[in-house]
C-alpha cells in the first residue's frame, strides 16, 4: 500500500469519525418540528465552503418535498435580503460561528419577520448562538490537513447534518417515488423515477 493511499484512508477516517461524533439532542428535534411545521419556504445561508453546502442543502430540499432556496450572505446585504418573506426559516451554517456577512443577515432578517433561525456551528463562543433560536451542535473538530486549516472534516460534518434533516423530513411528509420523479424528471435519477411508477402501474394492472 502506498504512503498515498495510507494518508487517505486516515483523512476518510478522521472524516467518518467527525460526523459520528455528533452529538444530536432535543435541539435538533427542535429544529426538525421547526422546519417540518414551517409556513413559509426555508432559506438556506453560509459563506465560503460553507455556503457551498448550505446551497447543496438547499437543493436536497427541493428534490425531497421541502421548498428551499439559498441566500448569498455577502448579495444579502445588497438588496437580495428581499428574498426573504415573513414566516421563512432559515437555517445558517458557519464552522466558527463569527462570519460577519452571516451573522449580519440573520440579524436583519429579523426586521423582515422572518421564523425561526437554526444556526448550524461548531465553535461553543459564537455570536451565532446567540442569534440562532435553535442550535445543532457540530461539536469541536479536527481537520485532518496538515496545517490543520482546510475545513474538510468541518465541511463533511455540516453535509451530513443537512442530508439528515432533509432525508427526516422527506420521510416525515410522506414523500413517495412518484413525488420525487414529479420534481426530478431529468437525468438518471429522473428516469429511475418514472421506471418505479410505470412499474408500480403495471404490476397494479395486474393484480
Amino acid at each position: 500500500m502506498s504512503q498515498w493511499i495510507t494518508r487517505a484512508k486516515a483523512i476518510l477516517a478522521a472524516e467518518a469519525a467527525a460526523i459520528t461524533a455528533v452529538n444530536l439532542n432535543v435541539s435538533f428535534d427542535n429544529s426538525i418540528d421547526t422546519l417540518f411545521e414551517c409556513q413559509g419556504k426555508i432559506v438556506t445561508t453560509g459563506m465560503g465552503k460553507a455556503g457551498f453546502v448550505a446551497k447543496k442543502f438547499a437543493a436536497t430540499l427541493c428534490s425531497t418535498g421541502t421548498p428551499a432556496t439559498y441566500l448569498h450572505p455577502g448579495e444579502a446585504a445588497h438588496g437580495d435580503l428581499g428574498l426573504i418573506s415573513p414566516n421563512d426559516c432559515i437555517v445558517a451554517f458557519s464552522t466558527s460561528g463569527k462570519t460577519r456577512e452571516v451573522l449580519e443577515l440573520i440579524e436583519l432578517a429579523r426586521h423582515l419577520d422572518c421564523g425561526p433561525i437554526i444556526g448550524i456551528t461548531s465553535h461553543p463562543e459564537s455570536e451565532m448562538r446567540r442569534l440562532s433560536d435553535n442550535v445543532i451542535d457540530m461539536g469541536l473538530i479536527e481537520e485532518p490537513c496538515l496545517l490543520g486549516l482546510t475545513p474538510t472534516a468541518s465541511i463533511a460534518v455540516m453535509s451530513a447534518i443537512g442530508d439528515a434533516i432533509a432525508l427526516i423530513l422527506m420521510e416525515r411528509k410522506g414523500f413517495s417515488r412518484h413525488d420525487y420523479g414529479l420534481r426530478h424528471h431529468g437525468g438518471y435519477l429522473g428516469a429511475k423515477a418514472r421506471e418505479d411508477n410505470v412499474a408500480g402501474v403495471s404490476k397494479n394492472a395486474h393484480t
